[in-house]
């Protein structure tokens, strides 16, 4: 007799818990986890519709005959294609890649194509981290996207290595999408731990730009590699906001109702505090660039906002229910959005008036205020009691007098981080 009482009561405890999830789904939008971000300048957010347009040409068979360019073109000399790396050249263990040596920005760019819906190795890729998330300098890590990465990284160590010092004013920059943004967010990784192999002393050089990536990284990796990696998202883009498993993304095809309800549990009765103290919960990496171009309860696009943070907590944590959340997800509506985006903080800063003089100054000034912010989200996760959240011995654009500050941290420290 109870057990048969017990059953209503445990089915209106589940109801009220999927209505309350919905509920929470239907007035969540992609602007309440940015709202309370800065706004991003024109000198950090520059790079990112080049080297978006840099990721579109790696899908082209020809640059020298584009069929995919934007609107004109993609502003790149195939003169300086250093090499290219189709499937049958990386043999499924990575995307397609291309290395340019970009003379305009002194930039070695290295850019990553996305996910190939019609290559089964991309899937391979995607899918490899059923025993569990590797280990990597005190974190845990995607494990296919972690091989995926050391294979590049070994295959174009040399090369990379010569470029650079031939060219050594250059920086090296990694930018992918999808796919590709997991994998350049865990080989910038690799690149900073063996910067040696590269030639490369200084930290700053290296920089990473990943476009609506995976969630690859646990938490602390993910903050304390925001002085190197730029995420872009574009307003309600899903896939830096999946928390379940990959692979149960893609078996939800057949079952998705089920994985509604799991998620639906999950989410309603899993602690915050849990979340943040499970060393094997993967978050969107290092610092993040929000583009929000839609309002609640408002229909079309809106002139984007960029919106920046170094978050610890609310990193993304929620999928929104849109119908945008997959064409948000498209590297050529990125490509567009940004660049409007970066249009009008030139109109609205005038900056292409600023002198230069002014402008070094504000770049230097950008780079103490980003170095602070840095400073300042390590300091929130070490509050917040998070596994292996230890301040690094540099930023890479900390003013010098920041560095000679860091400089006398313990060595205990300073060895998480190579």
């Amino acid at each position: 007799m109870s057990i048969a009482c017990c059953c209503p009561v445990l089915e209106c405890v589940y109801c009220l818990a999927c209505a309350r999830w919905v509920w929470q789904k239907c007035l969540y939008t992609a602007g309440h986890e940015s709202e309370h971000w800065g706004l991003a300048t024109a000198e950090e957010f520059e790079p990112v519709p080049r080297l978006c347009r840099l990721i579109l040409a790696v899908y082209e068979d020809d640059l020298h005959n584009p069929i995919w360019a934007p609107p004109g073109g993609y502003g790149i000399d195939p003169d300086w294609v250093i090499l290219r790396r189709n499937d049958q050249e990386t043999q499924g263990r990575a995307p397609p890649y291309m290395i340019y040596l970009d003379h305009n920005n002194a930039d070695v760019v290295l850019a990553v194509r996305g996910l190939n819906l019609a290559k089964e190795s991309d899937y391979a890729v995607l899918l490899d981290n059923k025993l569990g998330q590797a280990k990597f300098d005190g974190g845990y890590v995607h494990n296919g996207l972690l091989k995926a990465a050391e294979w590049v990284f070994d295959a174009e160590c040399e090369v990379l290595r010569e470029l650079l010092e031939k060219n050594p004013s250059y920086t090296l920059t990694f930018a992918g999408h999808s796919l590709g943004a997991g994998v350049v967010a865990l080989l910038v990784m690799v690149a900073v731990k063996n910067r040696s192999k590269l030639g490369i002393m200084e930290r700053k050089r290296i920089r990473c730009y990943a476009t609506a990536p995976a969630r690859c990284m646990s938490l602390n990796l993910a903050v304390r590699y925001a002085d190197v990696i730029n995420s872009i998202v574009l307003q309600d883009d899903f896939l830096p906001r999946t928390t379940t498993a990959l692979e149960d993304v893609f078996k939800s095809l057949f079952c998705l109702p089920c994985l509604l309800c799991l998620m639906c549990l999950k989410d309603t009765f899993t602690m915050k505090e849990k979340m943040l103290k499970d060393p094997r919960r993967l978050y969107a990496p290092g610092r993040l660039y929000h583009i929000v171009e839609r309002k609640p309860c408002r229909i079309g696009r809106f002139p984007p906002v960029v919106r920046t943070a170094v978050p610890v907590d609310g990193r993304f944590e929620h999928i929104v229910l849109s119908c945008n959340a997959i064409s948000d997800h498209a590297m050529i509506w990125i490509e567009r959005e940004s660049q409007r985006a970066l249009d009008l903080i030139l109109e609205k800063d005038g900056i292409m008036q600023i002198p230069a003089k002014q402008k070094m100054e504000r770049q230097e000034s950008l780079a103490r205020e980003l170095g602070e912010e840095y400073k300042a989200a390590l300091q929130r996760a070490v509050a917040l009691d998070i596994p292996q959240a230890y301040l690094p011995s540099s930023y890479g654009t900390f003013h010098e007098m920041e560095e000679a500050e860091f400089s006398g941290r313990s060595s205990e420290e300073v060895s998480w981080f190579g």
